[in-house]
């Protein structure tokens, strides 16, 4: 092979590896947008002082 055959191989080996580096990112970025929207997406339940008596009840918070 000469140099341009080798630089070719080079320039191919790089785009190559971008191109995973990338695919493995957007994996990576789509995982942590599916576990966000498990947490959202989950009942979120708060302490709530009721007016009338002193003690405390657990309302889902909406």
């Amino acid at each position: 092979m000469n140099t341009a055959d080798v630089a070719i191989e080079n320039a191919l080996s790089v785009v190559a590896r971008s191109r995973d580096m990338r695919e493995r990112a957007l994996e990576r970025r789509r995982e942590l947008q599916r576990r966000t929207e498990v947490i959202i997406t989950r009942p979120l339940y708060v302490l709530k002082k009721n007016e009338g008596p002193k003690q405390l009840s657990l309302k889902l918070d909406s």
